[in-house]
């Protein structure tokens, strides 16, 4: 090979190697966790049923890490520099997860492929976990859920459960705050409602 060839090689190599470590000094976005619903050592509702938690389905826009922040209604764009610490439906999913277990008051609670033999099924779908901007700053979290008995295929109850958390401050951290709020309200009272189902 020519050496003026070698040269140039040698050169594209170095700009790309420049470019590269320019490009690694970019931070990594914050990573926000979403908290499970407390024990709830007051309730008196309990049952033995072992219940299956599937993953709640979502529309595309929610499943991914994405925190989803509505400026108006019809508009939808992502929290500049954060991400949820998995996808967000996976992520409700471990939390209710938590919080059945948390209560002490249900037989077993477990995911699919933990070999359960399930009473129950509680299947979800995600309809809003946002922040909207209009008119005021607020965390929206709307979750349908249904009761299905495993046994029968027959659907105990349906309901859907919304919560409303104005943000306290601004700036990401204060948002996600308020959207953690919303949906810790509505964690619980799917729980609650559940174990009073079963």
């Amino acid at each position: 090979m020519p050496r003026f060839a070698i040269s140039k090689f040698l050169v594209l190599g170095a700009a790309a190697a420049v470019l590269a470590a320019c490009g690694s000094t970019r931070q990594p976005p914050a990573t926000f966790e979403l908290s499970p619903p407390p024990p709830a050592q007051t309730r008196r509702a309990s049952t033995r049923a072992q219940i299956l938690i599937p993953e709640p389905t979502a529309t595309k826009t929610l499943d991914s890490q994405q925190i989803v922040v509505k400026p108006t209604a019809q508009t939808v764009e992502y929290l500049g520099d954060s991400q949820w610490t998995d996808r967000l439906p996976r992520l409700v999913q471990l939390r209710l997860l938590q919080g059945f277990q948390n209560t002490g008051r249900v037989g077993a609670a477990g995911v699919p492929g933990q070999g359960l033999a399930i009473d129950y099924q509680v299947v979800m779908e995600v309809r809003r976990f946002e922040m909207a901007l209009t008119p005021s700053p607020t965390a929206i979290v709307e979750i349908s859920a249904k009761v299905l008995n495993d046994r029968t295929g027959q659907v105990r109850a349906t309901r859907i459960f919304r919560g409303e958390q104005a943000a306290r401050g601004t700036g990401n951290a204060a948002y996600v705050e308020a959207i953690d709020d919303a949906f810790g309200s509505v964690a619980d009272e799917i729980v609650a409602w559940t174990i009073g189902l079963v």
